[in-house]
């Protein structure tokens, strides 16, 4: 059986029916769906990034459900329904793709993102914000937003034009962490600051290297858990829990799977 998105947006209403719809989603609103919205978006990238095509598809109808059901909820409120959302990214789409859908040019990927940057930004003056950071949304990763918030200053020059500087802050920031914990190493309040500061200055490095920090560290702890599996692989076959096993034996252990990456590399 074939179903239309149409189709599918009845059958959600048909969810929300106050009469004989689901009790749990009728007792859903905005804020209540935020976690589902989160881990679904989340979910998608992970079988992305594990090229599970199988499974995005599955992920994907799951992510559509958050879409279609949040602009449920805004229909029965009579914001705005799905016909008026999906409207709305067809128009964004053609405005912001003159090259494609007018007769304007762009003739490298470089120039296309640098055509809707500037009818974005043209749009977003219009709507007066206090300050150019407004657009950037608060829930964010922190990861993220650190590195929107530095590439939206850094479009007025508010950033470094060389490298030396950044690395310099770098080794700044890490020598505080290291006063702050040699001066009160039970003040976490203050050393969680500074750890922080670090961590806005190691994006900062991401950024100017052309690197996403996000995916950076979403790699990062991927290659982790995948050496310290096979860590517990190793522990297994030696008959051994890794609670049994010493630092030193579990470095010994995590030593031999890095040399088997770069054998099979």
């Amino acid at each position: 059986m074939s179903h239309s998105i149409q189709d599918f947006i009845k059958l959600i209403a048909q969810l929300r029916h106050p009469k004989n719809g689901c009790p749990w989603d009728l007792k859903q609103n905005y804020e209540s769906m935020i976690p589902c919205l989160i881990e679904e978006t989340y979910e998608v990238v992970d079988a992305i990034q594990k090229k599970d095509i199988r499974n995005l598809r599955e992920e994907l109808g799951d992510l559509l459900l958050q879409v279609v059901f949040f602009s449920q909820l805004a229909s029965e409120d009579n914001y705005f329904n799905f016909d008026d959302v999906l409207n709305d990214i067809a128009e964004k789409i053609i405005r912001r793709h003159p090259h494609v859908f007018s007769d304007a040019t762009a003739g490298n990927e470089e120039e296309a993102l640098a055509r809707w940057n500037s009818i974005k930004a043209l749009e977003k003056s219009k709507t007066q914000n206090q300050s150019i950071l407004d657009e950037i949304p608060s829930a964010f990763p922190a990861l993220m937003r650190a590195q929107k918030l530095q590439k939206q200053c850094s479009k007025i020059g508010f950033d470094w034009t060389e490298i030396s500087p950044v690395f310099e802050k770098i080794e700044e920031e890490l020598q505080e962490v290291k006063e702050e914990v040699n001066k009160n190493p039970q003040n976490k309040e203050s050393i969680e600051e500074e750890i922080g500061d670090l961590f806005f200055a190691t994006v900062n490095l991401s950024r100017h290297l052309k690197c996403n920090a996000e995916e950076s560290l979403r790699k990062a702890n991927h290659k982790f858990e995948q050496r310290f599996r096979k860590v517990e692989q190793k522990a297994k076959e030696m008959g051994k829990e890794l609670t049994a096993l010493s630092l030193i034996e579990m470095d010994v252990l995590w030593d031999e799977v890095k040399k088997e990456e770069k054998i099979a590399s």
